[in-house]
């Protein structure tokens, strides 16, 4: 089984590491340089198991992308995790009730990532902790 995960960030630089992590991990991954576009994809019917999301983007930012994507009942299933440098505790609790599943506060490393993978249930099999 193939796990998919699409990538949210405007920055190309974390947008890579991101990707290059989750495929490590066995995923299959696409990328998108704002919420605009990341919904761009979902529309087009490619809907991953994952969206990682960064917060602060132009067009459509990360806690705009959450809401949009919740109110999409196609979309229920998709998990969505923020990976942002907003640490701020009010900001965490907004993403929270806003339907994301977890935070990742940047910078992050693999391990970070991959435990929250674990506790989401999307870590591929073949992935050891």
């Amino acid at each position: 089984m193939t796990v998919r995960a699409l990538v949210i960030d405007d920055s190309r630089a974390m947008r890579r590491i991101v990707t290059g992590t989750l495929e490590g991990f066995g995923y299959e991954t696409r990328q998108a340089g704002h919420g605009q576009e990341a919904l761009d994809v979902l529309h087009e019917g490619w809907v991953p198991d994952l969206c990682t999301i960064d917060w602060n983007m132009p067009v459509m930012d990360g806690l705009q992308f959450v809401n949009a994507v919740r109110a999409n009942p196609g979309w229920r299933a998709v998990t969505l995790m923020m990976v942002t440098s907003e640490s701020e505790h009010g900001q965490i609790v907004r993403a929270l009730a806003a339907g994301a599943h977890e935070y990742v506060i940047k910078p992050f490393t693999a391990d970070a990532i991959r435990d929250k993978l674990a506790l989401l249930g999307l870590l591929p099999q073949e992935v050891s902790l």
